[in-house]
């Protein structure tokens, strides 16, 4: 939220520097995002008088201008129609850099003629959004002036960064009233004049009270909507605030000023009375912004007898909106339910300063005096005659009682505060306690006759507060969260126990192995859009409330996640990317914790020693897969190598790792070619998912690792060439060849596929080096043949005969 420091000035006496006040905020809780001066960019600028216009020999829309900015007479060439002599305005000189147009002003020749600088106009400096003639100034306008001193535009701007639970301070007084409570000032009283009212009030009432409770209005007859008070637009131009009408204005600069959003409406444009009612589905509002939004029979909405007008508390209607034309207005101001507030806005995925008000919470008991103010500032500014408030509903006013024991300071909030310093602090807030309504109203007598827990009224404008612990927090902020002493906790006795579960172990295992095998690690969303779930089966859970359409359902797998980061670094020059993430994916049955990895690019780069570069393929897949699940400790040796990985994965270049048939550790392979066009990819790309919840848990065995014991004997490496069917999976006949004799055969593996002369068709021929590693003597030829004997009959079951 955003307000100038004379702004707050008006609610807040203070002699307070700029950067005391800045350094208050922060330590209170409201965090200032940054502090600008809107008339640095336009230091350059100055008055300047135009002394003489002629006609542009060479173009009939320009002139040749002599203007004066102090410094005596100089040549400019300008566009402006209404560029004349003796017209006061403001100037640029070369240097100057013109924010509306993103330049910087030169010496230039155009058609033929010097021109030094420019006369701008209010979109050229981002004050407005007029361009058709350059600013006209008073003729008595100071010549040679910056113009930024003589607009007032030197008023510093601060931003304040609030928090949801702070709904009180979405207005400039609330923000003022914080300050004044730690000590930066006095809060000003709101103070206005009684409003001489004439004729009955409005016809409004609420039929939904549940999403308006209550629905207050005045009419203002006679009304001339012109241009509002300087020092209004000044004020919200400051904060990026676009000037519109005077009627426009003043509920936007109330809205900012004292947190209460209103709306007004052009009664000739009304048919009947307005009622606040459910909306019927299917009925339609074409909103100030220009939209259409289709509603549904659980939004609150603000119609006359023929139309939707506002859609409650978000957004007005552009038929009923005022013009230069209106001479009769409504003026609402309503309060509205936080909750089906932002459910609304959710759904129509509309964003507004009143629904951000609305919605975390704005003061039911401000309904009166909002109005009051709102009607007054019409009144002075656009004329007219007032009629008599009309009242629909009741705003939710019971009174919210905490019972608070001062003791809690310390014990909760690490500070030990005075009691009568505490009370001071919460009666400046605008809390009650007991009898004491006000920190002018707190006398010792007075606070010595609260015994025991303090009665604390909630005051109407807090409705984040509603228990003790939410006193202390507000006694310890006011006080400074840097006034908390460092206690360090308490230490155990004796030597601290691990704490981390097998399931967290594991993680961190996987997690270390995939970074040293030189894996980037990433963190992507838990929420997908709907689009992004579908290649992967679509999700099981999708939310009700999301922040965003794109992210409202739940990951059936970390794959879409790391697909979007991979295709947003190959977007940006990235020539390989190898991505891993640890997750959740969220099934319908429960969350399960997977390593998702994805390689895409180039796996090796061009050289001159290998020549083009090289892409990852699905034996890259399998590998990372194969060492992951070691280094998570998963029986690798036993695992089977089979397809059915799914349809987000390439037939035929894709499977799966199991521990026996049903068990599935791992997926790996390369992405089918749809998956890869849904999230704009080209190229082949690998991934891995390996199922970190599916790997059996290592037997306890205590915390000491056996002792490593080399074997005495040296080991027999022996090779068989098997002639095989070509359908045959390579894994299933090394398993085969290991298992011929467990006890002399401690590995095996292949080291050749060869098909082509030689080797009939339909067949492959396979190599497999199997170890065989003795114990207590050496083989013996016997002992070795008949190992032999035993791999190649095993082989043989398989359907694989000894090549010859």
């Amino acid at each position: 939220m955003k307000f100038t420091l004379s702004w707050l000035k008006q609610h807040l006496e203070t002699t307070a520097t700029l950067d005391q006040i800045v350094d208050a905020l922060t330590r209170i809780g409201l965090e200032v995002e940054g502090v600008e001066n809107p008339g640095e960019k336009l230091a350059a600028f100055r008055i300047a008088k135009v002394l003489s216009a002629e006609r542009h020999p060479q173009a009939d829309k320009l002139q040749i201008l002599s203007v004066d900015a102090g410094d005596g007479p100089l040549q400019v060439v300008c566009g402006a129609p209404n560029a004349r002599a003796g017209l006061v305005g403001v100037f640029g000189a070369p240097g100057a850099y013109v924010p509306g147009l993103d330049v910087t002003l030169k010496l230039a020749s155009i058609r033929g003629v010097e021109s030094n600088g420019m006369m701008c106009s209010t979109r050229e400096l981002e004050l407005g959004e007029d361009h058709d003639g350059i600013i006209e100034l008073p003729a008595d306008a100071p010549i040679g002036t910056p113009y930024p001193d003589y607009a007032g535009l030197t008023d510093p701007v601060i931003d304040v960064a609030i928090t949801p639970n702070r709904q009180d301070c979405m207005g400039v007084r609330g923000i003022a009233r914080d300050l004044a409570a730690a000590g930066m000032g006095t809060l000003t009283p709101l103070i206005f004049d009684p409003i001489v009212t004439d004729g009955a009030g409005p016809s409004v009432r609420t039929d939904d009270t549940a999403g308006c409770p209550a629905f207050f209005a005045q009419t203002v007859t006679g009304v001339t909507n012109g241009e509002s008070p300087e020092w209004m637009r000044r004020s919200l131009l400051a904060i990026g605030q676009k000037p519109i009408s005077a009627l426009v204005d003043i509920t936007n600069y109330l809205m900012i000023d004292l947190g209460r959003p209103l709306h007004v409406y052009d009664r000739a444009k009304l048919s009947g009375g307005l009622v606040a009612r459910k909306a019927k589905d299917g009925e339609q509002v074409v909103a100030l912004n220009g939209k259409t939004y289709t509603l549904d029979a659980s939004m609150t909405v603000i119609a006359d007898d023929v139309a939707v007008h506002d859609i409650g508390g978000i957004m007005g209607g552009e038929h009923s909106g005022v013009s230069a034309d209106t001479t009769d207005v409504l003026i609402e101001c309503a309060y509205f339910d936080p909750d089906h507030i932002a459910r609304t806005g959710q759904k129509l995925t509309l964003t507004s300063d009143a629904r951000s008000r609305f919605e975390r919470g704005v003061d039911p008991a401000f309904l009166d005096d909002g109005l009051a103010i709102a009607t007054a500032l019409v009144l002075h500014v656009c004329g007219g005659t007032a009629s008599e408030v009309t009242r629909s509903g009741e705003p939710p006013l019971e009174p919210r009682v905490v019972h608070y024991d001062p003791r809690l300071s310390a014990d909760l909030g690490g500070l030990h505060v005075a009691p009568e310093r505490q009370a001071r602090t919460l009666l400046s807030l605008g809390f009650t306690i007991g009898a004491i309504k006000s920190a002018d109203a707190f006398s010792d007598a007075l606070f010595s006759t609260i015994e025991g827990k303090w009665p604390v009224t909630v005051p109407s404008w807090r409705r984040d507060v509603d228990g003790p612990a939410d006193l202390v927090e507000e006694v310890v902020r006011i006080e400074g969260i840097d006034s908390i002493p460092s206690t360090p906790l308490p230490r155990m006795p004796g030597v601290a126990k691990p704490t981390a579960t097998p399931e967290q172990k594991l993680e961190r295992r996987s997690r270390r192995a995939a970074a040293a095998r030189g894996l980037d690690e990433a963190v992507t969303w838990s929420f997908l859009s709907e689009a992004e779930a579908a290649p992967f089966g679509g999700g099981a859970w999708t939310l009700a409330n999301p922040i965003s359409e794109d992210l409202k359902v739940m990951r059936p797998s970390l794959l879409p996640g790391l697909l979007a980061a991979t295709g947003r670094n190959l977007k940006r020059g990235q020539q390989s990317v190898r991505l891993f993430e640890i997750g959740r994916r969220y099934l319908a049955d429960a969350e399960r914790a997977t390593l998702g990895v994805v390689l895409a690019g180039d796996r090796r780069p061009r050289g001159w020693r290998d020549g083009k570069a090289a892409s990852f393929d699905a034996y890259d897949a399998k590998a990372e897969a194969l060492a992951l699940l070691a280094a998570s400790g998963a029986p690798v040796d036993n695992l089977q190598v089979m397809g059915e990985a799914g349809d987000a994965w390439h037939p035929g270049q894709s499977g799966t790792l199991r521990l026996g048939p049903k068990t599935v550790l791992a997926s790996f392979g390369m992405l089918h070619p749809l998956v890869l066009k849904a999230f704009d990819l080209d190229g082949a790309v690998a991934a891995v998912e390996i199922y970190l919840d599916a790997i059996p848990p290592k037997r306890a065995s205590g915390f000491a690792r056996p002792a490593y014991t080399p074997p005495a004997l040296q080991a027999v490496r022996r090779d068989f060439a098997f002639l095989v069917p070509a359908a045959l999976a390579t894994d299933a006949l090394v398993r085969a060849v290991k298992g011929a004799d467990k006890a002399a055969i401690v590995s095996a593996r292949v080291f050749d596929v060869f098909t082509g002369q030689g080797v009939e068709d339909g067949h492959k021929s396979v190599a497999v080096e199997i170890v065989l590693q003795p114990t207590a003597k050496s083989f013996t030829d016997e002992e070795l043949k008949a190992v032999a004997d035993k791999v190649v009959a095993a082989a043989a079951k398989q359907g694989a005969s000894l090549r010859v």
